[in-house]
């Protein structure tokens, strides 16, 4: 039975993990805390001590943590997952990480007779848990024809960039381009508000119009009636994917004064709860001055 270690069970993390349980993989799984694994166990996957313990003997090795630094940490550190993969096995990163990461790793791992892929998601964790997301890969070719049967589980749409680190290119693009939207829809909504428009007039004409991203679409309604529940991608998230995107950007264009704009935003909404859902905007741009 091909074997799969899965570190990292978030809000995606845990739904694609299951993915691969339905599919017939031999799962391992790990994660900080054991809780939110204890279904999955259930279900027969196997839980590890470390990532290492994970990758022990795993054909591949498939990542999604928050950020650079665990991701670090998960691959290279202590007990991490590079230190019992086996030769020649893949190592898929679908966690949203730097760009400069994102090569670093590539070579890290190489020197290792590793294969890193790239391969950042879109969707929600209702896709992730029904393997409808979306992949952005950046891989070698040969390397992606590979790892096709573990991206199978877990995504219906491939969308192959180029080399490693062009699936992470785009994945920052798509997110700073959503941290505009969402910090300009709070602000329109705002002004909509402090000018006595009808509200419900208001939502459906955003969700339906020239202006209506799925961005809008999903947080427009929201935004107006201030219902966060159920909430999918957190303020500190966007921060962390928007200051990734903007120091990628400041390395390729001659200004970006709209991108730096969000991530102010985000900023701002970072410091003030940075855990509450990102829709939650809206409530840092209607304060009193």
């Amino acid at each position: 039975m091909t074997k799969v270690a899965f570190i990292g069970l978030g809000r995606m993390g845990h739904g694609m993990a299951g993915r691969y349980l339905d599919a017939g993989f031999d799962v391992a799984v790990w994660n900080r805390s054991k809780a939110k694994a204890e279904d999955l166990i259930a279900r027969g996957a196997r839980w590890a001590s470390s990532p290492a313990e994970a990758a022990d003997g795993a054909d591949a090795v498939v990542t999604m943590v928050a950020d650079d630094e665990a991701s670090r940490a998960v691959w290279l550190g202590e007990n991490g997952a590079a230190a019992k993969m086996k030769a020649g096995s893949l190592a898929i990163e679908c966690s949203t990480v730097s760009h400069q990461h994102a090569l670093d790793m590539a070579r890290e791992l190489r020197g290792r007779s590793l294969t890193y892929i790239d391969c950042p998601v879109t969707g929600l964790p209702q896709a992730a848990a029904s393997g409808k997301l979306t992949l952005l890969v950046g891989a070698d070719a040969a390397d992606l024809d590979r790892a096709k049967p573990y991206l199978a589980p877990i995504g219906d749409v491939i969308r192959h960039f180029g080399a490693v680190g062009t699936g992470t290119v785009f994945k920052l693009i798509n997110n700073l381009m959503g941290a505009v939207q969402i910090a300009s829809l709070a602000e329109g909504v705002a002004m909509a508000e402090q000018a006595g428009l009808d509200m419900n007039l208001v939502a459906e004409a955003l969700s339906t119009g020239a202006v209506a991203s799925p961005q809008v679409i999903r947080h427009s309604k929201r935004m107006v009636a201030r219902d966060f529940s159920g909430a999918s991608f957190t303020a500190a998230l966007r921060h962390k994917d928007a200051a990734y995107a903007v120091k990628l950007a400041e390395t390729l264009l001659p200004g970006v004064p709209v991108s730096r704009a969000a991530l102010a935003a985000y900023e701002k909404a970072k410091a003030n709860a940075p855990d509450d859902d990102e829709g939650q905007m809206i409530e840092i741009v209607s304060r009193p001055k």
